[in-house]
């Protein structure tokens, strides 16, 4: 996984530096330099223009400025504020990660490439927020590790491609990771030679008449992404032939077990004490418990409708589950506000929440933002889980505080149904044997790669299992 570390993490790094201030900015700058050439093609006679302040993210860019004139670019420096005349190349080193307030940075000449120190002037380092109008960066050239703000709120937007320059800081000790194709070959185990169905069995509790499709989708994540053994409870359809949910293709794989509708001898649940109604007795809980005995994971949530009893029945299923367990959609609605849902997400098994920005809103009172770091580490420390907020940078985090990002999200997965495939890549990713952190994080990266392969226009969440497959199965080399 790739370090990203944040500016207070970068202050102590550069603090503790085994080499000078002065080299550092020497490094940096000669990194910009080359990085300025390869965008430029050369150097002679090409028009530069460095935007410094008054800090080493200036600094850096004159080192660059200065290494470019002697390659035999014209070179003017600018201060922040000034116009910047027509050029080839803009150096945009006015501000680095230190961002206080706002700032307007003057306007890239028309054609002008720009390669941005460190990030682009005007971005939050940690939460890629830019309350100004920055300049849009071709290229950036960050020092050590990427930056959080590089990653989420407007800095991908603004940052252009990214480019990691290592100038000897030494030891980083960063609490944040960002997942890649080579963390799945590492961490996503291989079946051993002896291994069978029951090892890496998958509950799916998910889908109400009506809302079937939620329950096939997250059983053929779960299947796809590795499960030996899907058994999927859909409460309220009965059967094993699907009869009564005429129209929709069950997944073969998939052993369906009964659950009957939830009843009212768990109604009166919602409301009243934090973790009220998750004991009851009756209901649809005690036959997933019992199912659950012969897995390794259970996936709840999808599709279950929020009626009180159903809540009631999800709420019990979490609570006395001794597997790890994903909650997602209306299992999610089901464990209430904060004091509610931490009385029943308590105790010693894996609990991973995967929210939207809605569904998190509903738990904690109070939206994510841009900062999806954060977000997680405020889900995941009030309630003691792991949490993966959603978004098109997917923050997973610890209640002890460690983040794994996965920045493969994108667009395409803006469509119904998508989430519930992600809850099953999870499962299945516990059941093969991973913890919780792992999972969570290396699903969400399978699934938004797996999403890259699909269709620009059109995916549709029921392309994504197979895809999934075909990720898997691509990084590993088969």
């Amino acid at each position: 996984m790739r370090p990203v570390v944040t500016v207070a993490e970068m202050r102590e790094a550069d603090a503790a530096a085994p080499v000078p201030e002065e080299t550092l900015v020497r490094r940096a700058g000669t990194a910009v330099a080359h990085a300025a050439l390869r965008m430029l093609g050369g150097a002679y006679g090409r028009r530069v223009v460095v935007v410094a302040g008054k800090g080493n993210n200036g600094a850096d860019g004159r080192v660059a400025g200065e290494l470019l004139a002697r390659r035999g670019a014209r070179v003017t420096v600018v201060g922040p504020g000034d116009a910047v005349p027509s050029c080839d190349l803009v150096v945009d080193a006015a501000l680095g990660t230190g961002l206080r307030g706002r700032y307007d940075a003057p306007a890239a000449p028309p054609g002008a490439k720009v390669v941005a120190v460190d990030i682009p002037s005007g971005v939050h380092g940690d939460t890629g927020e830019a309350p100004g109008r920055p300049m849009r960066a071709t290229r950036t050239v960050t020092f050590a590790a990427l930056k959080p703000g590089l990653l989420q709120g407007e800095g991908p937007r603004l940052g252009g491609a990214l480019e990691v320059a290592d100038i000897g800081l030494g030891e980083l000790h960063p609490r944040i990771m960002l997942a890649e194709d080579a963390d799945v070959v590492r961490c996503v185990p291989a079946r051993p030679p002896d291994s069978h169905k029951w090892v890496t069995a998958v509950v799916v509790v998910a889908g109400s008449p009506g809302m079937e499709g939620a329950a096939v989708l997250a059983a053929e994540g779960a299947a796809r992404a590795g499960a030996g053994m899907v058994r999927l409870g859909v409460p309220g359809v009965t059967g094993t032939s699907g009869s009564s949910a005429p129209g929709v293709h069950w997944p073969l794989e998939a052993v369906r077990f009964p659950l009957a509708p939830t009843g009212a001898s768990a109604e009166g649940a919602e409301g009243g004490e934090p973790g009220a109604g998750a004991d009851a007795e009756g209901g649809w809980a005690d036959d997933v418990l019992a199912v659950a005995q012969r897995c390794r994971a259970i996936v709840l949530g999808p599709g279950l409708g929020r009626d009180a009893a159903t809540q009631s029945q999800v709420r019990r299923v979490v609570l006395r589950a001794t597997v790890p367990v994903v909650v997602d959609a209306d299992g999610l609605y089901a464990l209430g506000g904060a004091d509610q849902a931490r009385a029943v997400v308590a105790g010693d098994r894996s609990v991973i929440l995967t929210p939207h920005d809605g569904e998190y809103a509903r738990l904690l009172g109070e939206v994510p933002g841009p900062d999806r770091v954060a977000a997680a580490r405020r889900l995941a420390s009030v309630l003691g889980v792991t949490a993966l907020v959603k978004g098109s940078l997917t923050a997973v985090a610890s209640p002890g505080g460690e983040v794994v990002l996965s920045a493969a999200g994108s667009p395409r997965l803006a469509t119904a149904g998508t989430g519930d495939v992600l809850s099953g890549v999870i499962g299945a990713l516990l059941a093969r044997g991973m913890p919780a952190m792992s999972a969570a994080a290396l699903g969400a990266h399978v699934h938004g790669r797996a999403a890259a392969l699909g269709p620009a226009e059109g995916l549709v969440s029921a392309d994504l299992p197979s895809l999934v497959s075909r990720v898997l199965s691509s990084v590993r080399g088969g």
